[in-house]
């Protein structure tokens, strides 16, 4: 692959409508930044699929390259950190919403946003964990700072259990010696997350549904990628002293709930977001991903595609219909 032209993705904004097309570009058109960064691959998540339908407002100026995460090799670099040949993963710092992201064979990036690849991962199982994962482990690692250990009574609640955070979450927590339950509205996914680890499986309609402002105490602990009514009813629920670690929005951004969980029971509500997370935090998650997540479960439930099948995966993404991981092999 030549470094003088590449292709990309790029979103253009034409009548109110959000267009994408495969475009042939030069290193000349990329934005500023230390490093260069040959893309191998990159992940589909679900705000990808929002930004690739002009939804939700992930995108902020046009014309954009999506992409929210990537790995490659670096190319040219002004930064003492990284030397070409560096392998390298990028993600969060709004890449593909406010500067060009990880849909394009060719990215230049602030050095500060880049993290080694953890010794033990591929490129291409980096982007197999990607974003989600990140997320994933950073719910974990502060679940863990607020109690949560595999020797504590009570289950392990996952919401959003088939889509990307959820299903790592589901395996990473199995993997630590957790009983972990996953919330999922299909039945179709029961295998595949049994597959994960999950030991048992809870219909998300029982969360979403109208309650009482406190209901028994079922779960030690929990992740929630969902946000909205789902979240009401997991707070409902949570035993004594009990965090939840909510990462997503998916279902809203009102919570329909009362102070009586976080009074009466103590309840913690932690917020994660990947997007702006320190660096020396970052990277500590990436390492305990590269040595705590059962990778090799996770080849079954990746799907590697090509950079044109992005537009249709990405509104599929949005209608629930994308299980497990999809990784963009940008090097073709």
């Amino acid at each position: 692959m030549s470094t003088d032209t590449f292709k990309a993705l790029v979103l253009e904004q034409q009548n109110g409508e959000v267009q994408a097309t495969i475009q042939t570009l030069t290193k000349d058109a990329l934005p500023e930044g230390e490093v260069l960064v040959a893309v191998a691959y990159s992940g589909l998540n679900y705000k990808d699929g929002l930004a690739l339908t002009g939804q939700g407002r992930i995108v902020r100026s046009y014309p954009m390259v999506p992409g929210i995460d990537f790995a490659g090799t670096v190319v040219e670099s002004s930064s003492p950190d990284y030397k070409p040949g560096d392998e390298v993963v990028l993600t969060g710092w709004w890449v593909g919403e406010r500067y060009w992201g990880g849909y394009a064979q060719m990215a230049r990036v602030k050095a500060e946003w880049l993290v080694p690849l953890p010794a033990g991962l591929s490129l291409q199982q980096a982007m197999s964990i990607g974003t989600a994962g990140l997320t994933a482990m950073l719910c974990v690692m502060v679940l863990e700072e607020h109690g949560m250990t595999p020797t504590m009574e009570r289950e392990v609640l996952v919401t959003g259990s088939a889509g990307g955070v959820g299903s790592v979450a589901v395996a990473l927590l199995a993997n630590l010696g957790y009983k972990v339950v996953a919330a999922t509205g299909r039945a179709e996914t029961h295998e595949y997350l049994r597959s994960l680890g999950a030991h048992d499986m809870l219909d998300r309609t029982v969360l979403s549904a109208p309650g009482k402002p406190l209901e028994s105490e079922r779960w030690g602990a929990a992740v929630d990628t969902v946000g909205g009514d789902t979240l009401a009813g997991v707070l409902r629920s949570m035993a004594q002293g009990g965090s939840v670690a909510a990462c997503g929005n998916a279902g809203g951004i009102a919570l329909n709930t009362t102070v009586i969980p976080f009074i009466l029971r103590g309840v913690n509500l932690l917020g994660v977001e990947s997007v702006l997370c320190p660096q020396p935090r970052r990277r500590a998650a990436w390492a305990r991903l590269a040595s705590d997540l059962p990778k090799a479960a996770f080849d079954p439930i990746t799907q590697v595609v090509a950079l044109e099948e992005i537009p249709e995966l990405g509104r599929q993404i949005l209608k629930g219909q994308v299980r497990g991981r999809v990784v963009v092999d940008l090097q073709a």
